[in-house]
């Protein structure tokens, strides 16, 4: 004999409605509802751990904030063709047979305030946001100091045992920027290009990448790093960038002359001997 039930069951199924027991759980639901809460977990977890991570790399680069794309002047043609170059070298890193297959040296080079560092800041940036890429940004005078001052074994500032940690991150970093190369110096000393040279060629093995910035042209470049260390670019794909549009930087200096000032008519002259 038929339950209420099922009676009542057989006369939802004729009039096309699905009986449902009083406290009925639908498992199937109750999962994919499970499942849809800890995909939803999952990502916010790894948007934050990526936006960790990025923070890390960003503090560890010493880059300047400001060096954005959004915040770099286009007013000339050079310029307008390095930010072309600098997507174009941005966008390969999505392939990463493009990434292995070699390393790569960007050479910026023009007169002060040009807009070389910004553009080379601009990439790196880009480069932790996009690909999560490991950038140092350093001064090459600022680096050679601190290995001056490292063969001082008297010294109690730890500052050798912070060379050798600096010179491991320039050798691992993935995008490496050196900042004016050989400012105000004709020809850097022996064993400086020696070092500098063998920094470059580690980093060649490995498929490091290289920006490098320099108020230099090309040929006073060469004679500034010395052979040894300049053979060790030409062994990068390089792309060379003059950068000669006008400075951005503010001037201090006034166009027009400043208007002298009235001199005293009191007769009182400063430190008159009397």
């Amino acid at each position: 004999m038929d339950s209420i039930k099922d009676k009542i069951q057989r006369l939802g199924k004729a009039l096309g409605r699905q009986y449902v027991p009083e406290n009925y759980t639908n498992y199937g639901d109750l999962r994919s509802e499970y499942e849809a809460l800890a995909n939803r977990d999952v990502k916010q977890l790894q948007r934050e751990g990526k936006k960790q991570r990025i923070q890390d790399i960003q503090g560890r680069s010493e880059l300047n904030a400001k060096w954005t794309f959004a915040n770099l002047i286009e007013d000339s043609n050079d310029v307008i063709e390095a930010v072309s170059i600098a997507k174009s070298f941005i966008a390969a890193h999505e392939d990463m047979n493009w990434r292995k297959s070699g390393a790569h040296m960007m050479i910026f080079y023009g007169d002060y305030g040009r807009g070389k560092s910004h553009t080379a800041g601009a990439i790196a940036h880009e480069l932790i946001e996009k690909y999560e890429i490991s950038v140092l940004y350093r001064q090459l005078s600022t680096i050679l100091e601190m290995r001056f001052f490292s063969y001082d074994y008297n010294a109690q500032d730890n500052v050798g045992q912070k060379f050798r940690e600096i010179n491991q991150e320039l050798l691992d970093v993935d995008l490496l920027i050196l900042d004016e190369v050989c400012v105000n110096e004709s020809v850097l000393k022996k064993n400086a290009q020696s070092w500098l040279g063998n920094v470059l060629r580690q980093r060649l093995a490995n498929h490091k990448n290289c920006i490098m910035i320099t108020n230099h042209n090309l040929a006073e470049l060469e004679n500034a790093l010395g052979r040894y260390c300049f053979e060790s670019i030409k062994e990068y794909d390089t792309y060379k960038v003059k950068f000669s549009g006008p400075s951005r930087r503010k001037e201090i200096i006034p166009t027009q002359p400043e208007p002298q000032q009235p001199q005293s008519t009191s007769g009182y002259r400063p430190n008159q001997v009397k």
